[in-house]
């Protein structure tokens, strides 16, 4: 069945209203009607079996017919810091990783970024939009939630976040000894995991120097460099596979 998110606001009791751009998708592309059922979700881990018992020009009403936790979250929660790339790179990066189950993304404002620095307002807009792009991911992928697509932040904040982490580290290219999958098969049973992602050309030298100074480990991924845009996905599919839920059968 399709799966729609809906906010918490609209659900009353046994009945859930939905309005706004998913009306009319139900309504024009899907073809659903009245007697028709739908998965629903609040975006904060539950999930629901309703059936439309009303329809409207704006509004669908629709009885809800049972209710439980999302099946569909890891038991890891991924955060990632990555470095602002170019052009629609970032709407890649966090269409993909939403997919892959990451619950927040961090745009973090470095050295090489070649993006210009933007007004607040301009800031806010395209972090909306970037917000926008993960729900009708986690929509796609049947997410139990939307991750949360933050607003830039600079390079120093973004590390001491992450230092809150039960674990983090940073791929690095220059790294030739501390491996990606040590580093996973060492870690203490995790639950909170955050890494960083520079972005085109890298980190500057004082950013390394940085890395060190906040005794944040950087990794290898092996000899191959990835783009900043393949990198996001690739290290949270390995970290999925490695402690999270995607080796699970």
């Amino acid at each position: 069945m399709p799966k729609f998110f809906v906010s918490k606001e609209n659900i009353r009791n046994d009945k859930i209203l939905i309005d706004g751009e998913d009306v009319a998708h139900i309504k024009k592309v899907l073809r659903l009607g009245i007697g028709d059922k739908l998965n629903m979700c609040d975006g904060e881990g539950t999930d629901y079996t309703v059936k439309i018992c009303d329809a409207e020009n704006k509004t669908i009403l629709c009885d809800i017919l049972s209710k439980h936790k999302s099946d569909t979250e890891p038991n890891i929660k991924i955060t990632i810091y990555q470095g602002i790339p170019k052009g629609s790179k970032m709407d890649y990066i966090i269409q993909k990783t939403t997919e892959l189950g990451v619950v927040k993304i961090v745009p973090c404002i470095m050295s090489r970024c070649v993006v210009k620095l933007e007004s607040e307002k301009e800031l806010v807009k395209k972090q909306q939009r970037w917000q926008k792009i993960a729900e009708e991911a986690a929509k796609q992928s049947g997410r139990g939630i939307i991750p949360e697509v933050c607003m830039p932040c600079d390079f120093n904040d973004a590390l001491r976040m992450m230092k809150q982490s039960d674990l983090y580290f940073a791929p690095y290219e220059c790294e030739e000894n501390n491996t990606l999958k040590n580093t996973l098969l060492t870690a203490q049973a995790p639950v909170f995991v955050s890494f960083m992602i520079g972005p085109e050309g890298g980190y500057a030298v004082h950013e390394t120097e940085k890395l060190k100074e906040y005794d944040i480990p950087t990794v290898t991924l092996g000899k191959r460099i990835l783009r900043t845009e393949t990198a996001g996905e690739a290290v949270t599919a390995m970290v999925m596979y490695e402690i999270g839920d995607i080796n699970i059968t």
